[in-house]
């Protein structure tokens, strides 16, 4: 089936400030506070400590880098099926408020100099593991994942995990089982931070033929899925215990977060199997956000509760 597209009128004359706005959402902000989140945790728990601010200011300057050239890169390739889907009519390729050269410009821009930010002022493992991110995502997921299998969102997550492993080398200089095991973290819980997300949009996805689970198979399937991965992600987040040798807080945080999260993921599991119309899948999907925050900034405090 061909994706058809919405014909846009297009924008009269934009000003500087809504031009910047435009420059803004190309990056998707929401999904970069989101990955900044785990990253300054990180570095303090690499640090054993408070690291130098200057430091973690320059990590999360190269990373807010890396992941706006990665987005940006999506939404000039996704940008045909986003002009067809509800839940993208605003962003600034499908508004007319940036070009296509515009977004394709600003991708390259912002990630030469995410990787030459972090090689120069931080250290050349970072820039590394940013260059990894933005190919993994770009090439991986987006072009190469996104429209073909299900499990898009499962493999095409790791880039989305990179940060945790690049505050962690940008304190270290080196990668150790405890960075491992945060990555692992973010990659088990990126399916069902996203699945319910798919399952409230499955008709967009389903107009443009995105494989997403929730589209090739029944909610039930996907609300177990869901179950099977937010069991995983909190038994990950447990075994950084006896790995980390985290302390009280984080243990104590990590369990009853964990069991929020996974009674949440039931709770969907329940809706899908009794048939009812209403699954409020969001309610995951804002859980998960939570959950992630909460474990993180145990990650991030319970060093210093050490002293």
């Amino acid at each position: 089936m061909d994706v058809v597209v919405k014909n846009r009128p297009a924008p009269g004359r934009i000003g500087p400030v809504r031009k910047a706005k435009a420059y803004i959402a190309l990056t998707k902000p929401r999904v970069i506070e989101l990955l900044l989140v785990t990253t300054a945790p990180v570095m303090i728990l690499a640090a054993n400590g408070i690291p130098n601010l200057w430091l973690v200011l320059g990590t999360l300057v190269g990373g807010a880098l890396s992941a706006s050239s990665a987005n940006a890169f999506n939404c000039y390739i996704d940008r045909d099926i986003d002009r067809v889907m509800d839940r993208t009519q605003k962003r600034p390729l499908v508004t007319g408020e940036l070009s296509d050269r515009d977004a394709l410009v600003f991708a390259w821009i912002a990630g030469i100099a995410s990787i030459l930010w972090l090689g120069i002022l931080i250290n050349w493992l970072s820039a590394a593991l940013s260059l990894t991110a933005i190919l993994f995502y770009v090439f991986i997921y987006t072009l190469v994942l996104k429209r073909r299998t299900p499990q898009n969102i499962v493999w095409g997550g790791a880039a989305g995990c990179m940060p945790v492993l690049i505050g962690w080398a940008a304190v270290t200089g080196s990668l150790t089982w405890t960075p491992v095991i945060l990555f692992g973290i973010v990659f088990l819980w990126t399916p069902p931070h996203y699945w319910p997300l798919s399952m409230k949009y499955r008709a967009d996805y389903a107009s443009v033929n995105v494989p997403m689970l929730a589209v090739v198979r029944g909610r039930s399937v996907v609300g177990l899925q869901v179950i099977l991965y937010a069991w995983a992600t909190v038994a990950c987040s447990l075994l950084l215990i006896p790995v980390a040798k985290m302390g009280i807080l984080y243990s104590i945080v990590a369990a009853l977060a964990g069991v929020w999260f996974v009674f949440e993921s039931h709770r969907l599991y329940a809706r899908a199997i009794r048939h009812e119309v209403d699954l409020q899948p969001m309610r995951v999907f804002h859980s998960s956000i939570t959950y992630l925050t909460l474990v993180f900034l145990a990650v991030g405090i319970d060093p210093l509760l050490r002293f």
